[in-house]
């Protein structure tokens, strides 16, 4: 089985409070003179308290367009990305020689040459380094990012693999725009970036458990006639955010039928799992998962405190969430973990993980 090395997070550089960021986007998005009560009770609701930003507050009113904010991304990508997989090599006692793949994946930002292929030759990864950068799964990337490594990695167990998400979620604010869906996004969603390195079963200097778990399995399901439940309308300003009420009531319907098919696939039930690895969609969304899987209470107690600490870093936050995991609960050997996240489709990835 495909082994995680390392995990390791990296934040955008500017962090800021949760009210600092709401008057900005007072300022920014709604028109003068406008009651700012519904702003501020979407921004308490997400219960978040700071958020870090790819730029200073008062630059975000001086974006002009789609050009400008993808030319930000471009570079702050490049650079928060390149600390991302340093910090995680260096975890792994490995080297950039040692990468055979680079999986990329965000959903705030284009760029062609990718940003993997950008950092190849600043990280000093070999010029045969296979590369496969991943657009639009949104936050179920960093889920499906550690899938398709492990798809990799069964195939390759020789192999070294890195996952990098950055997502630089700010620059996709939308000047001028009054809309709920973009008021509640201005509320909850922040910039950063994590990188994860993982072995084949095969790797001569594969490390032992003390590194991190390993990836059993991994499931896909995309949900029909969700297609405007979340992602982006692609407009002159850029990314116009799509983010439909119904997500938790989805959440509600589908999520326990998908998660116990899964695990009994693997002869395991819910009450099994030692460590629940949940992206931080918003509290409605955890709220709805919590109950459609009859969680304990304190089981998303690592992304309860992430949502508040930085917001939703998009693909980034449950690999996020994965790292403070390790760190701080780390379960018992052996025992079973799902780690977990929704994304646009509307699809749910989930990863079958043994501590």
């Amino acid at each position: 089985m495909t082994r995680i090395s390392a995990v390791h997070g990296a934040l955008a550089p500017h962090r800021r409070t949760q009210s600092e960021i709401t008057d900005m986007v007072a300022r920014t998005c709604l028109p003068e003179g406008t009651d700012r009560r519904v702003l501020d009770r979407l921004h308490r609701g997400a219960r978040v308290s700071s958020r870090h930003m790819t730029l200073p507050l008062e630059r975000y009113g001086e974006l002009d367009g789609f050009g400008a904010s993808n030319d930000v991304f471009i570079a702050a990508a490049t650079d928060l990305g390149a600390q991302a997989v340093r910090g995680a090599l260096h975890a792994a006692d490995l080297t950039a020689a040692d990468v055979d793949l680079l999986i990329f994946t965000s959903v705030t930002g284009i760029a062609t040459p990718s940003i993997d292929a950008r950092l190849a030759g600043r990280l000093g990864l070999r010029p045969d380094v296979k590369r496969l950068p991943l657009f639009g799964l949104g936050c179920a990337g960093g889920a499906a990012g550690l899938s398709r490594m492990h798809d990799y990695l069964l195939g390759r167990p020789d192999h070294v693999a890195v996952l990098l998400s950055v997502e630089l979620c700010s620059l996709t604010f939308q000047r001028n725009d009054a809309s709920m869906a973009n008021l509640v996004a201005t509320g909850l969603f922040g910039d950063g970036a994590a990188a994860v390195v993982a072995c084949g079963a095969n790797r001569p200097d594969r490390p032992d458990e003390s590194g991190g778990p390993t990836i059993v399995d991994s499931r896909s399901h995309l949900y029909p006639d969700t297609g405007r439940v979340m992602g982006w309308d692609i407009k002159n300003t850029g990314f116009q955010v799509v983010l439909d009420p119904q997500v938790p009531d989805l959440v509600r319907r589908y999520l326990a039928d998908d998660v116990e098919g899964f695990l009994g696939d693997h002869g395991i039930k819910p009450k099994d799992v030692t460590a629940w690895v949940c992206h931080p969609g918003g509290p409605k969304v955890l709220q709805a998962v919590t109950e459609a899987l009859d969680l304990p209470d304190d089981a998303l107690d690592v992304t309860w405190r992430h949502l508040a600490d930085v917001g939703n870093l998009s693909s980034s936050s449950v690999l996020h969430v994965l790292r403070d995991t390790l760190a701080e609960r780390r379960p018992p050997p052996g025992t079973p973990g799902v780690l977990l996240a929704m994304g646009p489709g509307f699809a749910c990835e989930l990863v079958l993980l043994r501590w």
